[in-house]
């Protein structure tokens, strides 16, 4: 319709609205309850990450990023949580609950069965007066200005917010574990990247 923005214009405003997002949610984030969330998964044995929708696909990429520095990790789905899948963590280990709005149902049965396995729960909102985050050993937020399509309603801005902090998450555990690349070498031969950190290897380009 006559003086809407364009395709192209608003593919450009999708670029300004995250980075905006992503500056608020830097300042957002607070020194001490970051370095405790980073304790706890240095320190975990087991990490497991649950979400819904587009914060279910930013955890399995979270847990991807724990692998690839050798924390043992792994998405759960919330409906394979509470039949059993939550056997996989043990005292001590950490489980990352991300929300944006902090109340998300399925994973308050996954809050609770965490809670009394004396397993620690990280969570990830927006919300600090939540459920979720009221039941956490530390809360992490997350800053959205607002989500990138006209009617601010898809997971967009949000996915890549809480993606952001599970990378910063992952920085910062390289530098508390003394994580190598030479480590990440022997695990990822395949690909380029493989192929530019064993160049010495044959067979893994």
């Amino acid at each position: 319709m006559a003086g809407e923005r364009s395709a192209f214009e608003a593919g450009l405003d999708a670029f300004r609205i995250e980075a905006e997002s992503l500056l608020e949610s830097g300042r957002a984030l607070e020194e001490g309850a970051f370095e405790r969330a980073v304790g706890l998964l240095a320190a975990a044995q087991r990490i497991a990450a649950s979400g819904c929708g587009h914060s279910g696909i930013a955890c399995q990429h979270f847990a991807h990023l724990m692998c690839c520095i050798e924390r043992p990790a792994r998405f759960i789905s919330p409906a394979e949580a509470v039949h059993g899948a939550t056997g996989y963590l043990k005292p001590g280990d950490v489980m990352l609950l991300a929300s944006r709005g902090g109340k998300t149902e399925e994973l308050l049965p996954i809050l609770k069965i965490c809670r009394q396995k004396g397993v620690f729960i990280i969570t990830v909102t927006e919300n600090a007066a939540s459920p979720l985050a009221a039941g956490a050993d530390v809360v992490l937020p997350m800053r959205v200005t607002r989500e990138v399509d006209r009617w601010n309603s898809q997971g967009t801005t949000s996915f890549t917010a809480m993606s952001v902090l599970f990378d910063a998450l992952q920085a910062a555990l390289i530098e508390k574990t003394g994580f190598q690349n030479e480590a990440f070498a022997l695990i990822h031969p395949g690909g380029a990247v493989g192929a530019r950190l064993n160049p010495q290897r044959e067979g893994y380009k």
